[in-house]
C-alpha cells in the first residue's frame, strides 16, 4: 500500500512557490547535498509544492513546517521518527523498499564520510536556512504515542511502566501482526519453500529451544519474560514440562491463562504477574529467556544473570535468546522513545562474558540474524495486510509507529547492524560436571 494518504496538504507557512531554485525543497537539498557527495539520495517534495532531487529516487514528502522544527530540535533519527508518525513527513510508495533504496544510495556514494569541514559548513547552512524559513523556535509537542516514563532507571515500577507501554496495546492488536502461536521473537526457518510460513518457523524455534535445553517430562522449567506463552505452553504440551512463566504485563497473563484453560493445561503451566527479580522458588531444571534480556538494562544485567544462576539446579541448562547491536549500544533513539523504553543491546561477546561472570558455562552461541530478517518480513506483510484494522483499533499515529518499527528492524538485521543469538549455558556441579551430551541433538 502507498504511504501517502489523501488528506489535504498542511497549511503553508510561506507563500506558494513552484518547483524553482528558490523553492523550499531546492533550498533544503542544497544544505544536505554536500553530506552525500553532492548528490541527494532522495527526491524532496515540500509543502510549498517545490521539488528537488533525482526523479528516479524515493520521494520524501515534507507536508508541514513542523517536520523541520522537529529536526532542528532533534537532528537525526528521533526528529525524523517524530515527523513521520505525526504525518508531517511521509514517503511515497512502500516504506521498506524506499528505506532500502535510500540507504543503498547513501552507501554507494564515492565521497565516503563527510569531512569535519563539510559537516560544519552544512550545519551553518542549515541554521541559516532554518532561520530564513521561520522554523527555529520551540518545537511541537512530542507525539502522543511517544513514551513518557518516570522514576529511577530500571526500578521495578519503571520497568513495569516500560513493559506496559509496549505490550498492553491489546492482545487483539498483536494478533494483527504475529502468527497463531503469538510468538514475538525470532523464528527458526528450517525451509524457504513457498508453503513454509512464519507459524512453521515459530514452531520449529520452540522445538529447537526445548531440544537444546533437554526438557524432559516432569522437569521444572522457568520461562522468564514469557510473552504470550508460546514457549511455556509448547514445553508443557509437547515435552511434558512443569512450567512457571513470569511476565509483568497483565494483558499477556490474561491471554495465556485463557489458553491454559482452552488446552487443559491447568496444573502444568503457572503464569505469574511477577518481576524476574522476585522469583523465589528454585531450583529449576531448565530456564529460558527469549528476547527479554534486552529489557533489563545495562546496570541490571548482572542481577538478571545472577538470578538465573541462583534459580538453576546444578547441571541444569539455561537458554537466552537475545538481540545484539555492534554499531552503538542501547536500543536507538526511535526504539527507546516509541517502542521499548530503556532497552539496551550490546555486542554478543559482552553478553557471553556477563553470563560467564555469573558462574554459568556457555556451551553454544547460535547466530540467527538472517532468520530475523525473514521473521520481521512476515510480520510486516501481515501488518500491511491488516492496515485498516490496525488504524481502526489504535489510530493512524500508532499504526505509523509500528510500520516504522517493523521497517527499521527488518533493515537493521538485513544489513548487519543488529543480530540475534541463542546462547546455551549450563550450571556445572561442584565437581565440574555439565550434564551436557557428548553430541549435539540439534
Amino acid at each position: 500500500m502507498t504511504l501517502t494518504d489523501e488528506r489535504p496538504e498542511a497549511p503553508a507557512a510561506a507563500p506558494t512557490i513552484t518547483s524553482s531554485p528558490s523553492g523550499i525543497a531546492p533550498r533544503l537539498a542544497a544544505v544536505v547535498e554536500p553530506l552525500f557527495g553532492g548528490r541527494l539520495p532522495v527526491r524532496l517534495k515540500a509543502w510549498d509544492g517545490s521539488v528537488a532531487g533525482p526523479a528516479e529516487a524515493p520521494t520524501v514528502v515534507l507536508r508541514d513546517p513542523d517536520a523541520l522544527r522537529r529536526l532542528v530540535r532533534h537532528p537525526g533519527e528521533l526528529g525524523l521518527a517524530q515527523a513521520y508518525v505525526t504525518s508531517e513527513l511521509d514517503v511515497e510508495g512502500d516504506l521498506l523498499d524506499g528505506f532500502r533504496r535510500v540507504w543503498a544510495s547513501a552507501r554507494g556514494l564515492s565521497g565516503g564520510r563527510p569531512s569535519a569541514r563539510t559537516l560544519a559548513g552544512a550545519a551553518a547552512d542549515g541554521i541559516r536556512t532554518a532561520l530564513d524559513l521561520g522554523v527555529v523556535g520551540l518545537p511541537p509537542e512530542p507525539p502522543a504515542s511517544q513514551a513518557r516514563l518516570r522514576g529511577r532507571l530500571h526500578s521495578k515500577r519503571r520497568d513495569r511502566s516500560a513493559i506496559e507501554h509496549h505490550y498492553n496495546l491489546s492482545n487483539d492488536f498483536y494478533s494483527l501482526i504475529l502468527d497463531p502461536h503469538m510468538a514475538y521473537s525470532c523464528g527458526y526457518w528450517t525451509s524457504r519453500e513457498a508453503g513454509y510460513t512464519v507459524e512453521d518457523a515459530q514452531r520449529d524455534k520452540l522445538d529447537l529451544v526445548c531440544r537444546k535445553l533437554g526438557i524432559e517430562p516432569g522437569g521444572r522449567h522457568l520461562d522468564i519474560g514469557c510473552g504470550w506463552g508460546s514457549l511455556s505452553l509448547h514445553a508443557a504440551e509437547h515435552y511434558g514440562a512443569q512450567v512457571v512463566g513470569v511476565t509483568i504485563s497483565s494483558e499477556q497473563k490474561a491471554f495465556i491463562d485463557e489458553r491454559i484453560r482452552e488446552r487443559g493445561l491447568e496444573g502444568r503451566v503457572e503464569i505469574r504477574l511477577q518481576d524476574y527479580r522476585e522469583v523465589p522458588d528454585g531450583p529449576f531444571d531448565t530456564i529460558s529467556s527469549i528476547e527479554m534480556g534486552e529489557h533489563v538494562g545495562k546496570r541490571n544485567y548482572p542481577t538478571f544473570t545472577g538470578q538465573i544462576h541462583r534459580l538453576l539446579r546444578p547441571g541444569g541448562r539455561a537458554l537466552i535468546q537475545q538481540m545484539s547491536r555492534t554499531t552503538r549500544p542501547g536500543g536507538g533513539p526511535f526504539i527507546e522513545a516509541f517502542i521499548a523504553p530503556d532497552m539496551h543491546m550490546r555486542p554478543v561477546g559482552e553478553t557471553v562474558d556477563l553470563i560467564e561472570q555469573a558462574g554459568l558455562e556457555v556451551r553454544d552461541v547460535h547466530a540467527m540474524r538472517e532468520h530475523y530478517v525473514w521473521t520481521v518480513g512476515a510480520w510486516y506483510d501481515t501488518f500491511e495486510a491488516n492496515w485498516d484494522k490496525v488504524v481502526a483499533m489504535v489510530g493512524e499515529e500508532v499504526g505509523r509507529v509500528w510500520r516504522l518499527y517493523l521497517v527499521g528492524g527488518a533493515l537493521a538485521f538485513e544489513e548487519g547492524r543488529m543480530g540475534v543469538d541463542q546462547i546455551l549455558a549450563v550450571k556445572p556441579t561442584a565437581d565440574g560436571r555439565s550434564g551436557m551430551p557428548a553430541l549435539r541433538a540439534w
